[in-house]
Parts: C-alpha cells; structure tokens; sequence
C-alpha cells in the first residue's frame, strides 16, 4: 500500500514557505511517511529547472532526490526513498454563460518532458513565469483540450470542488455540474478531489459523482503541512498504474481526509465578526450577517445541500475506504493542552518520530502501549479517540480552520486524577489553560427582520436626493409617445427626436440620455413608418466600432442584413474612400512610418527647426480646419494617444514665412503633401478633402442624412455633411456640445450653434434623463461641467442612490497604479485563496471584470497601470494606438502585409527591401520600379505575379530572401490569423525579445483577418484600436483607455487615474491649454460611470477637483486601509 499526496506547492508559489524545495519535501515526505509525491507547479520554469537538476528517474514516470542531496537528521527515517510525481495546479478565471467562473485544476503529467511541452503551449496563452500556480483566462474546457493534444496520458483533475471562491462547484464562480464547465469533454474527466473541507460521504449525497473517483490530498503551502490529505494506493509502483487507479478505481483503495470540519470552509459564516452558522441559520438570516450586515461567506456543507439529491448518511455499495485522521502535533497539542507549533509539542513529536517511526504510522498502525511508552498517557489518549472517531469538532468557516477536541483540561486533571499524567511524560501542566471553545448551539444573535441599522444610517448620510440635482424639461414635451415600434420603450423626449418631421434636426443628448438608442430608433422610424429605402439612408458614426455595433443593433431589430442592404454606415474616412474607390482615385493611405518619412523630407527641403511629429499635427490641423495656417496659441494641448512636443510659435503668418524668419505651414504643408505623392501615397486627412472635391457629383447625395457626435466634427466634416445633403435632404444630427474633445483636430464646441444660426427652421430638441449613472456621480460630474461658459447644465438621474464619488490621494504615479490593481483585486473577490480570505477583499457584490475601466490622460500612464495589473494577474484589454506601433521591426513587419495586401504598396516594400534583404534605398526603388511596371501589366498574386517578378529579377540573388517570405506567406494571407502570420514572421525575421513584437501580437488576437487589422491601424480611431494584455482574448477583462478613447462608453466602475497638476487639464509644451476643452474631457470620463466613480489624485491636486466642494465627494489617502467596520450594539428592541 502506498500513501500519496499529489496535490502541493512549491515555493515558487505566492504564499509558500520558503523550504518548499525539493530537498525539504523529500525531508518532510519522509517525516510523514508519503511514498509518492506531486511535485506541484510544473509550469514555473525555474522550479522545473530546479527539479531536472536535482531529481533523477526512478520507476516509469517517477523520480527521486539525488542521494548526496538528501538532508539527514536524528530523528526521521532514513530508509523511505520517496517518489516524486510530475503535478501542478492552474488557475482559470473566464466568463462562461454570463458568470465569471473561478476554478482550479490539478494536472498530473508522465515526465518533466511532458512538463515542458505542455508549459511551452501554456506560456502562448498568459504568464506563467510570476506564480507557480498560474493564473490563465482559459475556460477550463480549453484548458482540458490543451493538456491532453500536448499529452494524452496526462490526468486532469478538478481540484478541491467545493471550496467558495475557486473551484469547480464553488458557491461564488462555480458551476452546479461537472458537465456545466467541461461540456463535451467532460468524459474526459474521471476524478474529482474532495478538498479539506469535504469528505466522501459529503460527496457522495450527489448521484451525479457517483461515476468520479474522490481522491484527498493536502494542497500543503509548505512541507511541514504535507499528507493532510492523502490517497491509498494498492498498485505496481509505476505512474501508469497510478493514472490507471485515479481513472478507474482499480488499486485505489480509499483516502485519508482532513476531519471535514477542520478545513476552513465547512460552514458558513463572517470571520470578521466571530460567526459560524448552519446552513439553516443562514437561510434564517437571509444570507446576512446578523452582526453587521454584510454577506455572508457559504460555506461547503451549504453548497452541498444546495445541489445533494441525497439523505445524509448515505453509502453507495462501491464506496472506497476513508479514514479521518489529524496531523499528529495537532494531536499531540490537542491532548497536552500546549500549542501544536510550540517547542513542548515539538520536542515531543521529534522523539515520536525518531521511536516509533513516520507520522502516519504513528496515527494508524503503532500500537497505542508503545505511544504511551514513547510519549505519555496524556497522548495515547488522544491517539486512541483520534482512531476511534472520539473526538470534538468546531467547524471552520469563511477562511477560519476549524478546531478539534481531544482532551480538554477536566479530563487531563480527571483521568487519573492530577498525581503524575505529566509528570510521567515529563511536560509541566499549562497553568490558566481554559477549555477549548465550544461550538454555540445556535448564534447569539436575534433573527434579521432585513432592515440593518448600520446600513439605513449609511444610506441615510450618502443619499442625495433628486431635488439636489438640477433638472429641465424639454419644450413642448408630450406625455405619451406615439404608438409605433420604432419608439417603443423611448421616453417622450426621445419620441420626439425619433419622430421628428423637420427637414433638420438637432437632438442634443446629455451622457447617458440614450443616444444611440435614439440613433437607431430614428432609422428603424425612417424605414417602418415613412417607407424610406434604406439605400436612401447615409448614417456617419464616430468610429469604426460603433458603426459595425450599429448595424449589428438594426440588423436584429430589421431581422437580418438583407433589410439594410445599400444603407451606408460608417466613419466619415470610411465612407470617403468608399467614394474615392468607386471613382477610381484608391491610393494607399499612408502609414504612420511613410507620414513621419514625408514630414522629415519637408523639414529637411524647407529647412524647418522643429520635430516630424510636431509639422504632421500643425499640417492635420490646417487640413481638417481648412486653414492656411494653423493658430498656434490656442490649439487644445495633446492628441488622445501621444504626448506631443513643445508647439513652435507659429502665429498667423503669411504663408511664405513666419515671423521667425521661418518658411509657413503652408509651403511645408505643399512640401509634405508632394513627398507623399512621390510615394504613391495619400495623407489620411486627406481622404476627406478629397472627397470633397467630388461632392459635386449625384452619388454623393443622400436624402436622409445621420450624423452621430456632432460636437466633434471639424471644418471639412461640416462642409461635407453640407455637400451630402444638398438639394433638400433631410439632416438629423445628435451628440452633447458639452463632450466636445477634439479641438486640436480642429472640432469646435459650437457648432450646434452654428448649424442652428445657418438653418433658423431647425429643431433643437434637449434629452436630459440619465439612465445610466447614479445621483452621485451625476451631481460631481455635473459640478465640474457647470464651471465651463454657458447656461447652466441639467440631468435628470433616473438610478436611485448610490456610492459617494471617491477622491484617492497616492504619493506616486506607482502608488497610484498599485492602489487600482488592489481595489479591482478586491472588487473582483480576488484572484487566489489568499485574497478571498482577506477581509480587505470581500465585498457585497463582486464584480466581473469587464464592469471595471481604468481611464487615463496620457499613454504613459497606461504603461505603469498595465504592468501592475499584470502583476497581479488581472487580465485587461488596452485601447488605442501606443508607442511600439513605431518599433522598427513592427513596422517592418507590419510594412510586408500592407505589400502583400496590395502589391503597389510601394514604400512598403521598399522599406521591407532595405530591412530584410540589405537592400541600400536606389536598389529598393529600382526593383520597387519593376514592381510598379509588372503590376500595371494587370497581374495580381493570384495569376502569376510572384512568377513574372522572379522572373524579371532572377539577376538579382540578394532578393532570393525576399521571394522565399512571399512563397512562404501568399498561400497563407487569406486563411491564417493574423496573429498566427505575425508570430511566423517573426520567427524567420526576427531576432532575440522584442516586447513590441509581443504587443503587435496581442492586438492581432482581436482580428479574424489581416486586412481588417491592418484597415484598423490605418483607418481607426482612438476607441477602435484594441490589444489584449497577453496573447489571447478574454471578453471578461478590465478596460485600459484614454479619455478620448473612452468617449461613446460606459462602465459600472470607473477608475479615473491622473486628476492632479499638469497632468488634467494637461500642460503640453508651450502651448496654450484649452481649459475649457480639458474640463470636457474630464466630464467625460467621469460620466462613463454607472455605479462607482474613483477619482485619483497626487499631492498637487487638479484645480478642476475644487468644482467637488459640497457634493458628497469622500476623500482618502490610498495608503490607509479600509476603517474597520465598527461591531453594532444590539438594544433590548433588537431582541423583540
């Protein structure tokens, strides 16, 4: 018979003893009389590592410690040769059927080989190098399919099933059925353990495990507490036969379990305030802690009897063996009355072992007349009633062991009176000693009648109420809407913006008023009730995602894409190119790397003194306003995704030179424009100018024109809606000039204002009812706004009474990205046992991950917040454009896909010719030349272009490499993702770590093809550019943004980062802050939050958090912890 215990830790494990080597738990194993041994934490490379140097094989598929590393003492056995078996837990967080799930797996493996293939295939998925126990966004499912494509005589097992917070059953991220998580792949499964707090006859009240061996093992932390738990083996020593027993039963012969009221989950219950509770009891309370309110943590037996179909008690007829034990110091100081850990039990322990042999000898098999020659009457005892089950229980609850009796001080003064029980084991009597606590018949408190008076008094001190809040109606307002589909379930101001009969309309929708809704209520009007043709209907969104999220809403409420075919939705670049493309006038936008190339040739010709990224914003600015030059004392101070450098003073001078002496933006404009023409290339503003120059022509007009975001619209995006919908066409344009944050793309607040003054029959209708946020953060937000020019703003909250807006105070920007990861680690419930025990961690109402957003002012930031989220384990999307876009080898890389997309991407494959071929730039044109001359030949790749350039070039053997990478990726491009075509450039290409290369990657996750991902890095906008924080996606992750990315969004939870000096409103260079535009996009980070709003500041605060003053806001410092709740006193009224 074997003892085994499979499932452990390693040091390299968070929370672990820093003994857990392997020498150690060959030490302890050896102690505890463990024959085989998991080895825990395979995936973590250094342990790994660790284990192939010092363990050597033994029998098939197990291993022992070299001999000269094995530690030797006076007191433990040298003869056990303990087997090591390759074992390792993961933990999964994902979301599966609208829960985030939270479940571990114990993964047991044939070799150290098999370790590192099966760690190789993990490490593409998430980190696996900061936790021995990795945290991954897998379904467990996948995690399953993995395991066993990598190796088929892996055993997988769900680990420790009932525990609340992380497993397979757990009562807060569970699921109800083995089938629930693993779906086709649950015949996969053969074996379930039971964890510390169950044991089989637990497990066996539900029929549907019934199939499953129940395997038991310690999940020890450090080598002291192994073989807790443990398993019975009957079987050849080998790890098939092992695989084989777990699998079908045959050799295993039972467990060793943990007194199931031991274990820290047995029964429900509130550490923090001292309460353990029955099932019954917490049903009684109503799932709340009568003491303070909060909820309470159900505990294992509750889960049990939640989903038993079973009476207690039952045995099913091929039930395995169980024997309950204890650890033996916990005996020894459960019988002596001194602290299991302390030196006198200790002491006594030692000289047990180095007598009678390994512990669990001890506890099962040495005869009790040798215990008590060995140890005393006082633990012979104890042994005795271990063995016969004569032991008292308090059980644990909510992260607390739970506690067990053996003998107490009565029965140790008693049993033979006080003459020499001690004395003849020679251990001194513990003076005071009281009796170990016993378990209340029920808790001493009175029943909840649901209302707690800590909770009312809190509510009663945050609550504002709607009087507080400014509020309007809109004119003209009817009480009921018209009856019709379209504006069903809209409010009455919203019907009137969906059903207006103006030839123009304007709706100006406050954040969280129903915007879009009302968007797409107004084409569904247009189409069902007035017959319009939805090839008569051009609707403009902002970005590229709201408009396929659009389409998407009027594809369902239309019943499917037929219904809106010839509709045109889009960005106003998209639909401009659309345009230019059917007249023939398609040049490539240019990238980033070709924008840069043309700015720096221009400053060079022209002999400007400033930088290519400073000429490429001064240029778009001209564009997109249509001036000549642009004004540089008011421009707003920052793109959305880059901190620029300082502005030259470039006053409004004439357009040959400067005031400086130095030639005007209009020459270096023509300059730059010319350099890209050379390349064959076109400006990405210019794609709008363009197109208006062909405005003029019929297709361009459209009857029934919708323009989303209008506040955000510049010079050129105005004349165009002019143009399309000339001749009469209806105009109906929403947005809040209030949300206006593009000025230095040259949008202007006032162009409401402008419309109406143009248009004297429009009609300005006002939606003012919030939907989405709680009083609270509409009365901070609304405080802030009001500070700007203008009337006085209005929003009426349709939530009831929330959480008070925080202001957290961090020292640091590291402080301060430190601070959120540890709030949503807390939010969220925490990612391991060790958060989910810590009270800092529990919360009333856990949050998914993907209710939370983290928003910033700059993308510096982003950086820091990233890695600490990573850190600890959180996973988290990214959006907008970053700087490793400009790593030289993306875009390298990024520069062979836009070539092979569109053979006469020239630059393109110029810059691919001088990186990757050691081409110098004459020979990249040439052979760029002879591209261009095939090309026109009416040659693509698909009918003979690769063979015709060959063939031109085959003189040419420094272009062998180059043709080689298109025969490599041609037959690929359409079928492979572009993550997969990144990563296998950048295997042939690449050379050692590049970390920009592995962002790259992380953005292609989200895209289904190359074309698409690379149309969003050229065409996207700020909120379209996504990257998953690892290399795959999870929809359940926390939101990283800018504040302009955010715009047109909303969260439940919203962390605000950087509101303090210089950062919001942000001080750029030497130009002028638009003060007034920064106040804007603080209003509008602040009102993408539904429910909690965190506002975090530095020690030279925003001037904008002084507008706060009055409205409820609760200040702190993110180094002080959470006051402890206060316990509630209970009046003589309570007990009534």
């Amino acid at each position: 018979m074997y003892i085994a215990d499979l499932h452990i830790h390693s040091r390299y494990s968070r929370a672990t003893s820093r003994e857990g080597n392997p020498e150690n738990l060959d030490l302890w194993s050896r102690r505890k009389g463990i024959q085989i041994l998991g080895t825990g934490d395979f995936t973590h490379p250094a342990w790994r590592q660790e284990l192939n140097e010092k363990l050597i094989p033994a029998e098939e598929g197990f291993y022992t410690l070299k001999e000269e590393l094995k530690l030797k003492d006076a007191y433990t056995a040298d003869a056990l040769k303990p087997r090591f078996v390759v074992s390792g837990e993961i933990s999964s967080i994902y979301k599966k059927n609208g829960r985030v799930r939270k479940v571990h797996n114990v993964i047991l493996l044939p070799s150290l080989e098999a370790a590192g293939r099966l760690s190789a295939k993990l490490e593409a998925i998430g980190n696996i190098h900061s936790d021995g126990r990795p945290i991954l966004g897998l379904d467990s499912r996948d995690l399953l399919e993995i395991t066993l494509d990598t190796c088929p005589e892996a055993v997988f097992i769900p680990a420790h099933i009932w525990t609340p917070h992380f497993s397979l059953f757990g009562a807060f991220s569970g699921f109800d059925t083995v089938e629930e998580c693993f779906g086709d792949l649950t015949p996969y499964i053969h074996a379930l353990e039971t964890g510390l707090s169950s044991d089989p006859p637990m497990n066996w009240r539900l029929s549907a495990l019934d199939g499953y061996q129940l395997i038991s093992n310690s999940d020890a932390h450090s080598p002291s507490k192994l073989g807790r738990e443990a398993n019975l083996f009957d079987m050849p020593l080998s790890y098939a036969s092992m695989a084989s027993a777990i699998q079908t039963g045959n050799g295993l012969h039972g467990t060793i379990e943990f007194y199931p009221e031991e274990g820290k989950y047995h029964f429900d219950g509130h550490r923090k305030c001292g309460l353990a509770l029955t099932p019954a009891q917490t049903r009684e309370y109503g799932g709340r802690c009568p003491v303070c309110g909060r909820k309470i943590t159900v505990g294992v037996l509750h889960r049990v009897e939640e989903l038993a179909d079973r009476e207690e008690g039952y045995r099913p007829s091929d039930a395995k063996v169980f024997e309950n034990l204890v650890p033996l110091p916990e005996v020894i100081g459960a019988s002596t009355g001194h602290a299991a850990a302390g030196t006198q039990v200790n002491a006594i322990y030692q000289d047990m072992l180095k007598e009678l042999g390994s512990e669990f000898s001890i506890l099962r098999e040495v005869p009790l007349e040798d215990i008590r020659h060995c140890a005393g009457l006082c633990v012979e005892e104890g042994i005795r009633r271990l063995r016969a089950g004569e032991i008292g229980r308090t059980p644990g609850y909510d992260g607390e062991y739970g506690k067990i009796q053996i003998i107490d001080k009565e029965e140790r003064e008693g049993l033979y009176g006080q003459i020499s029980l001690f004395d003849f084991a020679g251990i001194p009597m513990p003076a005071g000693q009281a009796p170990a606590d016993e378990m209340p018949a029920c808790p001493p408190y009175p029943v909840s009648d649901g209302k707690n008076g800590k909770e009312e008094s809190w509510e009663a001190e945050a609550a504002v109420t709607l009087e507080d809040l400014p509020v309007t109606k809109s004119k003209d307002q009817s009480e009921e809407p018209p009856a019709s589909g379209a504006v069903h379930g809209l409010n009455p101001e919203q019907a009137q913006a969906v059903t207006a009969g103006e030839e123009m309309v304007a709706v100006i929708a406050g954040p969280g008023t129903g915007k879009t809704k009302t968007l797409v209520a107004r084409i569904l009007w247009l189409i069902g009730e007035l017959g319009v043709k939805p090839a008569d209907i051009t609707a403009v969104t902002f970005t590229n995602k709201a408009a396929a999220e659009m389409r998407e809403r009027l594809e369902k409420e239309l019943g499917g894409k037929r219904r809106l075919r010839g509709m045109n939705i889009g960005t106003f670049h998209s639909i401009c190119l659309k345009h230019l493309q059917a007249l023939g006038e398609d040049l490539p936008v240019a990238g980033e790397r070709e924008r840069l190339k043309a700015a720096e040739a221009a400053i060079n010709e022209l002999g400007l003194k400033e930088t290519p990224g400073q000429l490429l914003l001064d240029i778009s600015l001209m564009k997109n306003s249509m001036l000549n030059e642009p004004d540089g004392g008011t421009d707003s101070a920052e793109q959305p995704d880059r901190e620029q450098p300082a502005a030259m003073s470039d006053q409004k001078a004439g357009p040959s030179e400067r005031e400086d002496g130095q030639p005007g933006r209009s020459l270096a404009r023509e300059a730059y424009d010319r350099h890209l023409e050379d390349m064959g290339l076109m400006d990405f503003d210019d794609i709008l100018l363009r197109a208006l120059s062909h405005s003029g022509d019929a297709d361009f007009h459209t009857p029934w024109l919708l323009v989303d975001e209008f506040q955000d619209i510049n010079e050129v995006q105005y004349r165009l809606i002019s143009e399309w919908r000339n001749n009469g066409g209806h105009l109906f344009v929403i947005g809040d000039p209030d949300q206006s944050i593009y000025g230095f793309r040259g949008s202007d607040a006032a162009c409401f204002t402008r419309l109406a003054g143009e248009n004297v029959d429009m009609r300005i209708i006002r939606l003012t009812r919030n939907y989405r946020s709680t009083p609270q953060i509409l009365k901070s937000a609304l405080a802030v706004i009001n500070q700007n020019a203008g009337d006085i703003r209005y929003l009426t909250p349709e939530l009831s009474d929330g959480a008070a807006v925080s202001v957290m105070t961090a020292e640091s920007d590291l402080a301060e990205a430190v601070y959120v990861a540890k709030a949503i680690n807390r939010m969220t419930g925490g990612m391991d046992m060790m958060d989910a025990e810590n009270e800092y961690f529990q919360t009333d109402k856990p949050r998914d991950f993907h209710e939370i957003a983290v928003l910033y002012r700059t993308r510096r930031q982003a950086k820091l917040l990233e890695k600490c989220l990573r850190q600890e384990s959180i996973p988290c999307m990214i959006t907008g454009k970053e700087d490793y876009l400009e790593d030289a080898q993306v875009l390298e890389c990024l520069a062979f896909f836009r070539f092979l997309r569109n053979p006469m991407e020239l630059p393109s494959a110029c810059y691919v010719l001088t990186q990757s071929c050691g081409c110098d730039e004459y020979e990249a044109e040439s052979v760029a030349a002879l591209i261009s001359e095939t090309v026109s030949q009416g040659l693509t790749w698909g009918d003979g272009l690769l063979a015709a350039l060959r063939e031109r070039l085959q003189a040419r053997p420094e272009l062998t490499g180059f043709f080689s990478l298109l025969e490599e990726f041609l037959p690929l491009r359409d079928k492979a993702k572009p993550r997969v075509l990144i990563e296998r450039w950048r295997s042939l290409l690449a050379s050692g770590e590049n970390e920009a290369l592995d962002r790259l990657a992380e953005a292609a996750v989200l895209y289904r093809s190359m074309d698409a991902f690379l149309d969003t890095l050229l065409l996207g906008e700020e909120g379209d550019l996504e990257r998953s924080s690892g290399k795959i996606y999870t929809s359940g992750a926390v939101r990283l943004m800018t504040l302009h990315g955010s715009k047109g969004l909303e969260f439940p939870v919203v962390f605000l980062c950087g509101v303090k000096k210089d950062c919001i409103p942000l001080k750029a260079g030497h130009k002028k802050t638009d003060t007034e535009e920064e106040r804007r996009l603080f209003y509008v980070g602040m009102t993408r939050a539904k429910e909690e709003l965190v506002l975090l500041t530095g020690p030279e605060r925003s001037a904008f958090l002084d507008a706060l003053a009055g409205t409820g806001c609760v200040e702190a410092d993110v180094r002080k912890k959470k006051p402890e709740q206060q316990m509630q006193q209970l009046s003589l009224f309570d007990l009534l």
